[in-house]
């Protein structure tokens, strides 16, 4: 890393950060605008145009396929365009990181206890996954993410979120619609509208995994009213504009009956 030089205009010299390039640590330059004085601080230009950042791992063009490990699969993700008439990948919160795509490869399973357990998606399903999870790769000039099988909340075989098919403990609500008026009866703007936690079980996974690599049915079942923890799940919109979000059993605190 070079040494970074100061004259009475500025910092003139320049210094490097590194970045992996085809999973080789590589140096990016990274320029330091002469408007910024010796002691760090800006005089007027406050951007560094010349710094270059890169999230995802670049797998160099000479590896021409990727094996997951154990539980692990490779997922070809939908760029940030690339989303149904429903909304599917993109939550309701306005963000453009998607968080659906094809499953490329998977890896053999793992073992618990005695028995064998092989991952329940194959190579070629549409699958929906945890907002933050994985491992982002460019592979074949393409964005992909390396993640574990947990990571997988359903399997979705149509264009609508009111069709995800819900994984081991992951649970699909139909979220309740927000109440127009408070108990005295005053009408609620939409800003004032609290958020619901509040929904209808439209489907639930096959339940977790026990000591013994046996499914465990969940004790939810689909059309009970139930409330759920305020933060968790992730949420999506379906084609008609209802609000859906997937979440884990464990965050569905109570079922609520009339």
């Amino acid at each position: 890393m070079e040494a970074v030089r100061f004259s009475g205009s500025g910092v003139v010299g320049r210094t490097s950060l590194p970045s992996f390039d085809g999973l080789r640590l590589s140096l990016v330059p990274f320029r330091i605008p002469s408007s910024v004085g010796a002691c760090g601080v800006g005089l007027g230009q406050r951007s560094f145009r010349g710094l270059t950042v890169k999230a995802a791992t670049v797998v160099a063009p000479k590896y021409t396929s990727i094996k997951p490990l154990g539980d692990r699969l490779l997922v070809k993700t939908k760029s940030s365009e690339e989303k149904t008439s429903g909304g599917i990948l993109l939550p309701t919160t306005a963000q453009s990181k998607p968080q659906g795509g094809e499953v490329v490869a998977v890896g053999e399973g793992r073992t618990i206890g005695k028995n064998k357990v092989d991952i329940s998606v194959q190579a070629g399903n549409q699958v929906v996954y945890s907002k933050y999870a994985g491992t982002e790769l460019e592979f074949n000039g393409t964005n992909h993410l390396l993640l574990k099988e947990d990571d997988i909340v359903g399997v979705l075989d149509t264009d609508d979120v009111k069709d995800l098919k819900p994984l081991n403990d992951q649970v699909l609500i139909k979220v309740a619609e927000a109440e127009d008026k408070t108990a005295g009866g005053l009408l609620l703007t939409e800003a004032a509208k609290e958020k619901p936690s509040i929904g209808t079980v439209v489907s639930v996974g096959p339940g977790p995994l026990d000591e013994e690599g046996k499914r465990k049915a969940l004790e939810i079942t689909p059309g009970s009213t139930v409330m759920y923890s305020k933060y968790a799940g992730s949420e999506f919109k379906s084609a008609d504009g209802s609000d859906y979000i997937v979440l884990r059993a464990s965050d569905v605190m109570a079922v609520l009956s009339s």
